[in-house]
């Protein structure tokens, strides 16, 4: 007498196959084309969604792996702009080949802020540049400068230190040239080189021992002696930024309260409207 063969059970979402397999979680039989291999055994299709974290999850778990995101914001709107002021209408404004319309709609000066009322230039000068170089030499700052900040900072307060900074720069630039048509990041970059270059100064390193004290002091030396730079812009930004990380870089045993951190950039940026308010009124 013969045994009829044994069957294997069939996969439970392509019945015409059999399989031997299984889903390691809920036991249902599933062949190899089903089966994906997890961290134990293999799981079916809808075990692997049951596993998987909700969105927000995923969106707070991506977040955390992104130590420098504003940094690389900061870069890449800078370069917007940079693009949207080559495409805008190129007609010159204040002169041949001078001054395109991009340029003429973002530049701070006083004029603008006391004629027109447009503030905004506070901040969008920051985001202003006239040339490649221009732009180039500020971001490849801004991202080394981001590399070392923003991941002892956080987000959030690293942005506060960057824009805190640049409207001291616009502050410093109304103040030493008030007329003169002006921009770049500049003045943001200088604050986190200052910043940066206090707080070691703060934890007993001395910055000329290190890369970042002789560039913050050779592009001092620039700011001074080539022309057609903005040395209020470069030197308020510095002004800003040092005095901004004198709280918020702050070492351990200083035991500067949390909320302190947040509310010296934000003095600073008040007090760097408040100084272009002055100069324009």
């Amino acid at each position: 007498m013969s045994l009829p063969a044994p069957t294997l059970p069939r996969c439970y979402r392509h019945p015409d196959r059999e399989t031997g397999r299984s889903c390691t979680r809920c036991g249902r039989p599933a062949c190899s084309d089903c089966l994906v291999q997890g961290s134990v055994g293999s799981l079916c299709p809808e075990c692997r969604r049951e596993g998987r974290p909700d969105a927000r999850t995923r969106i707070r778990w991506w977040n955390a792996r992104q130590p420098t995101l504003l940094t690389f914001a900061l870069i890449a709107t800078n370069i917007g702009f940079y693009i949207w002021t080559l495409t805008a209408n190129r007609t010159p404004i204040a002169g041949p080949g001078t001054w395109g319309r991009g340029e003429w709609d973002l530049a701070l000066a006083k004029p603008f802020l006391e004629l027109d009322g447009q503030w905004y230039r506070l901040v969008s000068s920051g985001f202003l540049h006239f040339s490649v170089l221009h732009i180039a030499m500020n971001m490849l700052l801004l991202f080394q400068l981001g590399q070392m900040l923003e991941p002892a900072m956080g987000r959030v307060r690293f942005g506060l230190l960057y824009f805190a900074a640049l409207l001291a720069g616009s502050a410093g630039t109304l103040l030493i040239d008030p007329n003169s048509l002006s921009g770049g990041a500049s003045g943001a970059v200088f604050g986190l080189m200052a910043g940066a270059v206090v707080a070691l100064h703060q934890r007993g390193i001395n910055p000329m021992q290190t890369g970042l004290g002789a560039v913050f002091v050779i592009n001092l030396l620039l700011t001074f002696t080539i022309p057609n730079i903005s040395i209020g812009g470069h030197v308020g930004g510095a002004i800003g930024g040092a005095l901004c990380a004198l709280v918020m870089l702050a070492p351990r045993d200083r035991r500067v309260p949390a909320w302190a951190t947040y509310l010296a950039p934000v003095a600073v940026a008040a007090a760097s409207i408040g100084v272009a308010v002055a100069v324009a009124a």
